[in-house]
């Protein structure tokens, strides 16, 4: 007998709070399922039985908030792995001349001749770039790559690389050289493997460290931050330090919410902000003036 899962669709707005939710109960057997091109998302359990999953639901469902308690389907997966019951909510999206699609497509998938493709298995943790903040960031990553100027440097960093799908994209775009770091191993080594599945392994140095270790010494042309917004706000210096005159700064894990005071602590007198907002989250564009000699 296989797993039995436990699905419940939500409204696309409580994605965010269900997600809080569970890593604040820590409950491992839940998850949020979110597809942000469709607007759609769903809260998913993974139990060893259906008697377990019955169990699990009616244990949560009345903990749940109001808008988050839906009507639950539950089902045995007898005959597949777990994760291709994801498939049907994962699909491939464009930006530019680059693409992010589900691996199990890979086959025939009509990719133009010169555009290029990121390879995601949502199987791997870390995200497979659905979420808005992520998008955020692969959208100012191919809008930046392609006003660059031939010849210009085009140095990345990838700070906080979850699945790594930021510095791959831009390994995929041709910047070089790239880094990629992660404060969490288990992030690293997916990011890892995820370069693997795009023939992407020398592309990009993926290492451990944190936001001070990992930026000491840069100087990069493009540095994105996909990190919560405490965080970024925690690390103004080693962030800003680490950006190469005239390059930008892109952060995101910012709610709507918080954007004004991030942005008041990483401005500075000349720079050039610009912010965008998908769903509930936002980023920033910063381009900072040459330092002073």
């Amino acid at each position: 007998m296989g797993l039995a899962q436990v699905k419940v669709e939500i409204e696309a707005a409580g994605a965010a709070a269900a997600d809080d939710y569970f890593l604040e109960s820590e409950l491992s057997a839940w998850s949020v399922l979110e597809d942000v091109i469709a607007r759609r998302a769903w809260i998913i359990g993974l139990f060893e039985s259906l008697p377990a999953a019955r169990e699990g639901w009616e244990a949560l469902y009345p903990a749940l908030p109001a808008r988050l308690a839906g009507e639950a389907e539950i089902a045995e997966l007898p005959d597949a792995d777990w994760r291709d019951s994801y498939k049907a909510h994962f699909k491939a999206w464009q930006f530019g001349p680059l693409h992010w699609v589900p691996v199990w497509e890979r086959g025939n998938y009509p990719l133009p001749a010169d555009h290029g493709a990121i390879w995601l298995d949502p199987g791997l943790a870390f995200g497979t770039g659905n979420h808005e903040t992520t998008r955020l960031c692969c959208e100012r990553l191919v809008a930046w790559a392609q006003a660059r100027p031939a010849g210009a440097s085009r140095r990345v960093i990838d700070a906080g690389c979850g699945s790594g799908i930021l510095a791959l994209s831009a390994a995929r775009l041709g910047c070089e050289p790239i880094e990629a770091f992660d404060l969490d191993p288990e992030a690293v080594r997916v990011s890892r493997e995820n370069a693997a599945l795009n023939g992407l392994e020398s592309a990009v140095e993926f290492f451990v460290a944190d936001l001070e270790g990992g930026l000491a010494n840069s100087s990069a042309d493009l540095l994105l931050a996909n990190i919560q917004a405490d965080v970024l706000r925690a690390n103004v210096g080693p962030l800003r330090g680490a950006v190469a005159d005239g390059g930008w700064l892109v952060l995101s894990g910012i709610l709507a919410t918080e954007i004004e005071a991030v942005e008041a602590a990483f401005w500075r007198d000349g720079a050039l902000v610009e912010s965008r907002t998908l769903g509930e989250w936002c980023d920033l564009a910063i381009t900072f003036p040459p330092r002073a000699v």
